[in-house]
């Protein structure tokens, strides 16, 4: 079947800047509903999709040096909670069934983040989304993209970024960066590139869960990354 995609399940990892749209701070409508159109597609192939979600559009709580990191990262991780009720309302308004889960119980507004209803939503067709990170302090939203991605037995980790894939330096400061189209993880780590944490990294290595770095900003590259196409980059052992 031409059209059948490569990947079943998928965990999709969203900055908080993917919804800034052009603005500086917040969430903008029309970046929200870009992302949902890319999810649509895919949702309507069959595709099984998670989210995680980042709060950097509102709170980046590791950043703020005047406060203590604990409570800042709390703070951060209900940034993320914003940010998926946000996309959460722009999916269903297009038909489809999602749940937000969160990792700190907040019953009111999300469940709470439980591994076997995720995977049972997963499998009636709902989007879940992830919110709140891991829980805990300490811990980045990219370690929570694969701590969940392993734990729902997603076959791929998709992550969403500005750019068409990783660099050796920054693409949009330097322009004789060079990309590179494969890497191992191992790479990642001694070249000290800045995809994901070390921490993200190792559960990678521990659960063998490939990686592509992709830019989310041309259209209906989601669909392309599901199908298989060679697009960004690709990290696996």
């Amino acid at each position: 079947m031409k059209n059948k995609p490569k990947y079943k399940r998928i965990l999709l990892k969203l900055s908080g800047e993917a919804l800034l749209g052009g603005g500086k701070f917040g969430i903008g409508y029309r970046a929200l509903a870009n992302i949902a159109q890319e999810l649509e597609d895919i949702h309507k192939l069959g595709v099984e999709i998670a989210i995680v979600i980042g709060g950097g559009n509102i709170f980046r709580g590791g950043t703020v040096k005047e406060m203590d990191r604990v409570p800042a990262d709390y703070m951060g991780m209900l940034a993320t909670v914003i940010n998926a009720l946000a996309l959460q309302e722009v999916l269903e308004k297009r038909g489809m069934h999602t749940r937000v889960m969160s990792a700190i119980e907040m019953k009111e507004i999300a469940e709470p983040y439980i591994r076997r209803r995720a995977i049972r939503h997963l499998e009636k067709g709902r989007v879940v989304i992830f919110a709140a990170g891991t829980g805990s302090p300490f811990f980045t939203t990219d370690t929570a993209a694969t701590l969940r991605a392993t734990e729902i037995n997603a076959q791929i980790i998709l992550k969403a970024t500005k750019v068409d894939g990783v660099y050796d330096s920054d693409p949009l400061k330097f322009k004789d960066a060079t990309k590179f189209d494969r890497l191992t993880y191992m790479e990642v780590l001694e070249k000290h590139l800045k995809v994901m944490d070390a921490t993200a990294i190792s559960l990678c290595i521990d659960h063998n869960i490939p990686i592509i770095v992709f830019n989310l900003g041309i259209k209906g590259n989601i669909r392309r990354a599901v199908h298989g196409e060679n697009i960004g980059t690709v990290i696996k052992g």
